[in-house]
């Protein structure tokens, strides 16, 4: 071959390996990790720049910077049972039935995990299940089973494994990475694998693992301005926002007094904080296995929590409402070779959108009459741009018997303005401009040159409802399981 006649075969070459020269995406993976935590806020990771200056998180800060951060991602229902089944179902709560912690699931919802057995996958299912009852029977889709009954406990659980219970010692967080790394290990190598690990923290009641108990406890605690702020705050709010500042679920009344759960918010977010070190380490050990064991490079790990958790802010704790850190969960995926390290993906994505997306990379999709109200992201993983991702998304919350201080709530969010809709309560409802006012803290819907604005986002939150049957949604009998409050919170 002469000079002239390699320059050709030379270019072709250049632009083969310029992908891998400057980082872009390549093949893309095959096994997938769901982590999920529950109740941890979208801005509770080191690497965050809202985080809390003492928090440490390694194992998320690793995800980040190798992989990429979804920095705005958001639950559609704020609530356990509701947000775990939009997961598995790619629904809206009113579509998919489990509205509240107490409610199942409508007879025949299919889980995405059945259409990726269908697909060749061997699939493991570890940890929180909490949907619509306190059960931990095996549920369809899953190969391996481990799971515990409704919120579960942090130290020595009796764990449902395929069917059967018993009681086993250790660090509930600790076992459940423990039995998800188990079964990798001695999985079928000639077929993919979808694990599912659902961890019960961060949820109250707060409990670290004895190694991490107060690792925080002379750190400099945070309060949020909405919090100190009383009047400015307060001064545009609904009632029932004031109100529950004194409730189960409000600052100055916080649980209760219950002797179980934290006495002020700084032990609230102490024992938070050291709690979710234990989610963090399941993190980095789970990276850890991947490149040890020379998957990393064909495994796509996705880490959410299931809701937010409100510390403080307009004097709340919990979940539930329609505000920023409620609605607002972390994400992060790492793919080494597929996810451009360090990137950042701004697109609002949503808890409805993992089912399509794993669906999407395993070539399968939920059976026809299955109605998906989510997308596939994984283009947004592999680097694409989609030209017409959404930009706005509604959200609901629907009034429960056991917590009655929140009331039925319709949020639609657009990229600048949310505009929050209170049912069944004679009360104020809200506009919020987030890129002036991320906090929340200046409600507009009074403002005389909003009203234009007030009234379009109105409508287009009730057309999008009503297009979808999504006010349908009847009063439901309380339930025994609904009075048992260390069951649902």
């Amino acid at each position: 071959m002469n000079k002239i006649s390699k320059i050709p075969y030379l270019l072709a070459l250049i632009l083969f390996l310029l992908p891998t020269v400057y980082g872009q995406a390549q093949d893309q993976p095959t096994n997938v990790i769901f982590i999920l935590s529950d109740d941890h806020r979208y801005d509770y990771m080191g690497f965050h720049p809202e985080s809390p200056d003492f928090l440490k998180t390694p194992g998320m800060d690793r995800m980040a910077r190798e992989g990429a951060h979804l920095a705005n991602a958001f639950v559609t229902t704020s609530l356990c049972s509701p947000s775990r089944a939009s997961i598995l179902t790619g629904q809206y709560a009113f579509r998919h039935g489990a509205v509240d912690n107490a409610n199942p699931m409508i007879e025949g919802t299919q889980f995405f995990p059945e259409q990726l057995q269908n697909q060749g996958y061997q699939t493991g299912y570890f940890g929180k299940w909490h949907i619509g009852n306190a059960h931990d029977d095996p549920k369809p889709g899953f190969d391996r089973w481990v799971s515990f009954r409704g919120q579960g406990v942090y130290n020595n659980p009796t764990l449902n494994i395929d069917g059967e219970r018993r009681k086993v010692e250790g660090y509930t967080t600790d076992l459940l990475t423990d039995f998800t790394l188990d079964w990798i290990e001695n999985r079928d190598q000639d077929k993919p694998f979808f694990a599912y690990l659902s961890h019960k923290a961060v949820h109250a009641e707060f409990y670290p693992a004895e190694r991490h108990n107060e690792k925080y406890a002379d750190a400099e605690i945070p309060k949020p301005q909405s919090m100190k702020n009383i009047e400015s705050n307060y001064a545009g709010k609904p009632d029932w926002v004031r109100e529950q500042r004194y409730s189960w679920h409000g600052v100055d009344h916080m649980y209760h007094g219950r002797a179980d759960h934290p006495q002020n918010l700084d032990e609230i977010i102490t024992e938070y904080s050291e709690t979710l070190m234990g989610v963090d380490e399941s993190i980095s050990r789970v990276l850890d296995y991947l490149e040890k064991e020379g998957l990393a490079e064909n495994t796509l790990v996705i880490y959410m929590g299931d809701n937010g958790f409100m510390l403080g802010e307009h004097g709340l704790i919990d979940k539930r409402q329609a505000y920023e850190e409620s609605m607002r969960v972390p994400m992060l995926a790492w793919a080494p070779g597929y996810i451009e390290a360090g990137s950042t993906i701004d697109q609002n994505v949503l808890n409805i959108d993992i089912a399509p997306t794993f669906l999407d990379l395993a070539s399968g999709s939920m059976p026809e009459g299955h109605t998906v109200d989510g997308r596939s992201f994984l283009p947004l993983l592999g680097g694409e741009d989609i030209d017409d991702w959404r930009s706005s998304f509604v959200y609901q919350y629907f009034w429960e018997h056991a917590f009655p201080h929140t009331p039925t709530t319709y949020a639609i969010r657009e990229d600048r303005y949310k505009y929050i809709y209170y049912h069944g309560v004679w009360d104020k409802n809200e506009l919020y401009d987030l890129q002036n006012d991320p906090k929340e803290m200046h409600n507009l819907i009074d403002v005389p040159a909003q009203q234009q604005r007030v009234k379009r986002m109105r409508e287009e939150l009730f057309d999008i409802l009503e297009t979808n049957q999504a006010t349908d949604v009847k009063f439901r009998r309380p339930s025994d399981y609904q009075a048992d409050e260390k069951l649902i919170e």
